[in-house]
């Protein structure tokens, strides 16, 4: 791939990524503060994640025909005009159609570029590759949560930031020569993208686990820890902090667990990370100094900031380059499921559990994961070009 266009490719990533990690927290925050209830404030939050997961089924078939820069193009502009009308109308339900419509706007976004990055990178860069890939959307992540602190001062400025910061980001696209994803023979009685689902679902199942659990986490983490941090005497810059420091974490080993993955393989260290993640939010689940939060959740970040990328990369190993852009869907798809369960679940969890500690829902979750991968026997599949 051209180092400027992955450069590009990067960059619309970045923007996107700060806009998820704006719009969770800070929507939390600004329900919270009106009374809005923990179950409902969560049950909004799952509004991108249910655009992802409607966009996933609708993806494929436009992606072939248009090319990857038009769907890019298409899916900017769709993010663009939702975060302008935030400002605008002030209303839970609006704000959950937008929402929605951020969530297929930004997967747009992510499936091209991902899909244009996977198929152009050979094997034995892939973890390197991807995890740049996911450095750059959680660069972006990790400022989001920043623009909370604006909400005191005036509630519609994070929205317009993050609205002129995709604006400038959605122009380099034009800079993009259109290309298409590879038109194999193989697999060509296979005519539905239903039909591609159920092949990769069978080869490579396990590798869409750490996206699913990757969504839990950051859903859940930026939806509802910040209502159950409020109530435990958190101040919203408090938060704004914690919530950072797990993004920044998650950016300082990206690429080296990216690299390890390359060399001792993708299963091995998603096990690691994920018992070592486990254990992590366990411990934070005792502590309530800002501070102490700060470090715990810095290190978790560190563990399993990169679950997403491993996943992905993962699962392009395992899966014949022709059915890379159903297995990019897919890894959508298992992303937004994990997204719409967890801060439902969080929600309900802060809602009906008088005392319970948040962070031990989110160790469960890892904590299986890492069960599951374990005793997982990987059949060793044959590559295709």
């Amino acid at each position: 791939m051209p180092l400027g266009r992955f450069i590009i490719l990067v960059i619309i990533v970045a923007i996107s990524g700060f806009s998820q990690g704006m719009l969770l927290p800070v929507i939390a925050i600004i329900f919270e503060e009106q009374g809005v209830s923990s179950t409902i404030n969560g049950l909004h939050a799952t509004g991108i994640y249910i655009g992802i997961f409607i966009a996933s089924f609708f993806m494929e078939e436009p992606l072939r025909k248009l090319g990857y820069k038009r769907i890019i193009v298409i899916g900017g502009l769709l993010v663009i005009v939702s975060l302008v009308g935030f400002v605008f109308i002030q209303s839970i339900l609006f704000w959950f159609i937008l929402r929605l419509l951020i969530g297929v706007g930004d997967h747009m976004l992510h499936f091209s570029t991902q899909t244009w990055i996977t198929s152009d990178t050979e094997e034995a860069k892939r973890g390197r590759t991807i995890s740049i890939y996911g450095l750059s959307f959680g660069l972006g992540f990790a400022a989001g949560p920043l623009l909370a602190t604006f909400t005191n001062e005036h509630p519609h400025m994070p929205f317009m930031i993050c609205a002129f910061l995709s604006l400038v980001a959605w122009s380099l696209v034009f800079l993009l020569k259109n290309e298409f994803p590879e038109q194999s023979t193989e697999y060509a009685s296979i005519s539905n993208t239903v039909g591609r689902f159920i092949q990769v679902i069978k080869i490579a199942w396990i590798a869409l686990l750490p996206t699913l659990a990757y969504g839990f986490l950051e859903a859940s983490l930026n939806g509802n820890y910040p209502v159950y941090a409020l109530r435990t005497g958190l101040t919203s810059s408090d938060i704004a902090l914690i919530l950072t420091s797990f993004s920044i974490g998650s950016i300082i080993f990206q690429i080296p667990l990216g690299m390890i993955s390359d060399k001792v393989g993708r299963k091995k260290i998603i096990s690691t990370i994920t018992f070592l993640g486990s254990t992590l939010f366990f411990i934070a689940s005792f502590l309530q100094s800002p501070l102490a939060l700060i470090v715990c959740l810095a290190l978790a970040g560190m563990a399993i900031g990169s679950i997403f990328s491993l996943g992905i990369s993962f699962m392009a190993d395992l899966v014949p380059r022709s059915l890379l852009p159903a297995g990019n869907l897919l890894s959508g798809i298992s992303f937004s499921i994990g997204s719409i369960v967890g801060p439902f679940l969080g929600g309900m969890y802060i809602q009906f559990v008088p005392g319970g500690n948040f962070f031990h829902v989110i160790s469960s979750i890892l904590f299986l994961l890492f069960v599951t991968t374990m005793i997982h026997k990987q059949e060793k599949i044959q590559l295709h070009s």
